[in-house]
């Protein structure tokens, strides 16, 4: 059994952001040289999420497609967005002392509850079925990368590793 592993490098913004990540997904595939397996794609961010959906031709001003808009929409009525501080228990005094003096954070960095909580509810990582080279992600289905951390933009990793013959 072969075992491939590639790290996609994807900027983020202060927006929730969604990256389609199919066709980088699919030239690792095509690089591992594994023909029948399966393809993990994993998000080591705990305020991020990878997900299946299908491609809206339809998009917002902001350009996001209608159908990853409704999931904000959704999101933002169970889980709001972080605005100020105490409108979530996390993060507690202790957590934001040690990040602003161990890792050198600024204060409005830790106001991304809501980003850990809706990572956690749509999920972190995806596990594909990969067939004589193709992923079966079905007519319409696409990978996508979400940033829910809407405090600061950053340089996020995702991981995407396939095993198989």
């Amino acid at each position: 059994m072969a075992v491939f592993h590639e790290v996609l490098h994807i900027e983020t913004d202060r927006r929730v952001s969604f990256d389609d990540i199919t066709e980088q997904v699919q030239e690792c595939a095509k690089k591992s040289g594994i023909k029948n397996g399966l393809v993990n794609v994993f998000s080591q961010h705990t305020s991020c999420s990878v997900f299946l959906q299908e491609d809206s031709e339809d998009v917002t001003y902001w350009n996001t497609p209608l159908i990853l808009q409704d999931m904000i929409n959704v999101l933002e009525k169970i889980i709001p967005t972080c605005q100020y501080e105490g409108q979530y228990l996390h993060p507690g005094p202790i957590h934001t002392k040690n990040a602003m003096e161990l890792r050198d954070e600024k204060a409005e960095w830790m106001l991304n509850t809501d980003g850990h909580l809706r990572s956690v509810l749509v999920g972190r990582s995806e596990t594909i079925p990969l067939l004589e080279g193709e992923m079966t992600l079905g007519e319409f289905g696409r990978i996508y990368f979400s940033d829910m951390d809407q405090t600061r933009g950053r340089t996020r990793m995702v991981r995407v590793q396939i095993i198989g013959e």
